[in-house]
């Protein structure tokens, strides 16, 4: 199914190196799992939904509820150096153009 070139050209896309006697090795696997995809084309799957995930997923967000008592809150922003109101105003992170 594949040549010696076929496994060369994929170990260099991969980047991979593989010495010349593991290429028949690596053939023989590269054309196992292109059985195994075409074996795969054949199941019938009319009518079954996509998923996205082989298990069942639960929303695990939480309420966005303010933990801390406001007091601490005001203090901590009244100590920063740069702010205005209660926006705590800090040096850019990423430089860009504006």
């Amino acid at each position: 199914m594949f040549t010696d070139d076929d496994v060369r050209k994929i170990a260099k896309l991969s980047r991979l190196h593989i010495a010349d006697e593991e290429i028949p090795t690596y053939r023989e696997q590269l054309g196992s799992i292109l059985e195994y995809v075409a074996q795969l084309q054949k199941v019938d799957t009319e009518g079954v939904p996509e998923l996205q995930h082989a298990v069942a997923v639960s929303n695990v967000f939480r309420e966005d509820v303010e933990s801390c008592d406001p007091g601490i809150r005001d203090r901590a922003v009244a100590l920063f150096t740069n702010h205005v109101g209660d926006l705590l105003e800090v040096p850019a992170a990423i430089e860009g153009k504006e």
